[in-house]
């Protein structure tokens, strides 16, 4: 199997949002990310709206049904407010994250076994509607495995720690052991497996090596930097042949 890409736009309604003008187009710029072949975007309407308004979320989903292979995929934390924009627009995928509302960005997953019956009705909730649930998870071998108790489709992998150590291999080599391990025990437990936080084009064929079955990785900072130097159609055909596809890049 190929791990497919999601495009997190955070980052791209981030720097927008730093003047009041319309561009860069976050609208804009994931239509060039899907035209080049991302499965999906990826967005994180945070209650502060400090990157992706509340008014980016359905322009973002019309723009995802005109690409018959795409997904849309909104995260955040499961209050009233998230669960109406989800219920409104409909992603194909919700995925859960802890997040406090001052959070700076997701830095870590759920208490599985603390807040096992706190997420199980709200999984059921959004599967009633039709939609796939994911929730964010620490690469805990011990706790992830919990994460199916819930009725979730997938566990997204925090891979945080991992992409920390750009600079050193040893560091590395322990974050993939625990990757590796959490990937085996949820896989065990049938949970699909999703993954994300400061992937990039280097370290993510480590993280794929290690847990091939990986089905979708949601990038967006690394990918948004990547825009900077190859341009958004660029990026996202480095990190597709990142993910193992076939893609002619450009390297220079």
């Amino acid at each position: 199997m190929t791990t497919k890409l999601s495009v997190n736009v955070n980052a791209i309604a981030q720097l927008r949002n730093r003047r009041d003008l319309p561009w860069p187009s976050v609208v804009g710029l994931s239509r060039k990310a899907l035209e080049a072949g991302a499965w999906g975007i990826t967005v994180h309407p945070r209650p502060d709206e400090r990157h992706i308004r509340r008014s980016d979320i359905r322009p973002l989903a019309d723009l995802v049904a005109e690409f018959p292979h795409a997904e849309f995929n909104i995260e955040g934390y499961p209050d009233d407010r998230l669960m109406e924009i989800a219920f409104e627009v409909r992603p194909h995928q919700v995925t859960l994250v802890p997040d406090e509302p001052a959070q700076a960005t997701s830095d870590h997953g759920w208490d599985f076994r603390s807040q096992h019956n706190f997420l199980k009705p709200i999984v059921a909730r959004i599967k009633g509607e039709g939609m796939r649930v994911s929730l964010f998870a620490d690469a805990d071998a011990d706790t992830i495995s919990i994460a199916a108790e819930t009725g979730a489709d997938r566990a997204e992998l925090y891979t945080g720690p991992y992409g920390a150590t750009y600079d050193d291999e040893d560091a590395a080599s322990r974050e993939l052991d625990k990757l590796q391990a959490a990937s085996e025990a949820a896989r065990a437990t049938g949970l699909g497996l999703n993954a994300g936080h400061d992937l990039t084009v280097a370290n993510l064929p480590g993280l794929l090596a290690r847990a091939p079955w990986i089905d979708e990785v949601s990038i967006g900072h690394g990918l948004t930097a990547e825009a900077l130097e190859f341009g958004m159609a660029g990026a996202v055909k480095r990190f597709r042949a990142a993910c193992g596809e076939s893609v002619a890049v450009d390297s220079t």
